[in-house]
């Protein structure tokens, strides 16, 4: 039985975002669906794994455990603040090497 497929989507803020004071309430609202959306993700065992570089330029990293590629694009583009523009996203076809 072959394993199910991984993906990985990385995110990134739209660069009007990137200055702290640029934010405002429907933003920080619409991130606070996007942590909604990936916590749903987790409960239903399709989030391997979620989180975020912590240098100057931060990239957002979602692993997902899915049947195919189509199925990780929906959720990728499910996610709230891609689908408002928040957050630009690209999708990749990964595979965990190491599990502990």
């Amino acid at each position: 039985m072959s394993p199910t497929p991984e993906f990985l989507y990385t995110l990134r803020l739209v660069p009007r975002l990137r200055d702290d004071e640029a934010w405002t309430t429907k933003d920080e609202n619409l991130v606070a669906k996007h942590f909604h959306h990936l916590q749903r993700l987790l409960d239903d065992g399709s989030l391997v794994l979620a989180g975020r570089t912590t240098d100057d330029d931060p990239l957002g990293l979602v692993i997902l455990r899915v049947a195919d590629e189509a199925g990780a694009r929906e959720l990728m583009e499910a996610d709230p603040a891609v689908a408002a523009g928040l957050m630009t996203a690209e999708l990749r076809p990964f595979h965990t090497a190491l599990k502990s």
